[in-house]
Formats: C-alpha cells, structure tokens, sequence
C-alpha cells in the first residue's frame, strides 16, 4: 500500500504495521543519514485509508517530521 500526505504527495509505501505504527519500506527512507532506515509513521495520523492507498490527515512535508527511525535514531523513539 503506498501512503500519501492529505496534499497527494506520495511519503512512502507500508511494509507492515508494529505497535501503533506503520512501518515504511526501506527504499522509501530519504537520503544521508536517513537511508536504509526502516521510518515509521504514528497510525494517529492516517485520515482514511482507501483500496491499497492510506491517507494521512497531514501534508507530506508535515508528516515527515512525525516520522521516526527504527535504530531509536529520532527522540521519540521506543523499541
């Protein structure tokens, strides 16, 4: 399923769900530091989810910085 911001942006596509969180795929984790990190987006934040397409209740460029790094990288971070 791929996830968009509540603008069509598209943020990055769902590899599973844990906790309260969607898991994204690798591929879709940015550049630098943040590549080849699993990113997580709070399930808080998903507006609908529609055929294979979940979308956020926030623009992308907003939900990005809801997002947090599987290596507990971000502060909010609790594995």
């Amino acid at each position: 399923m791929k996830v968009i911001g509540a603008d069509g942006v598209h943020i990055g596509t769902v590899d599973g769900m844990e906790e309260h969180r969607i898991k994204l795929t690798k591929q879709d984790s940015g550049q630098g530091s943040h590549r080849g990190h699993h990113h997580y987006i709070p399930m808080s934040l998903v507006a609908e989810v529609e055929g294979d397409t979940v979308r956020l209740s926030a623009n992308s460029n907003v939900a990005v910085t809801f997002e947090e790094e599987a290596d507990g990288g971000d502060p909010g971070h609790s594995a």
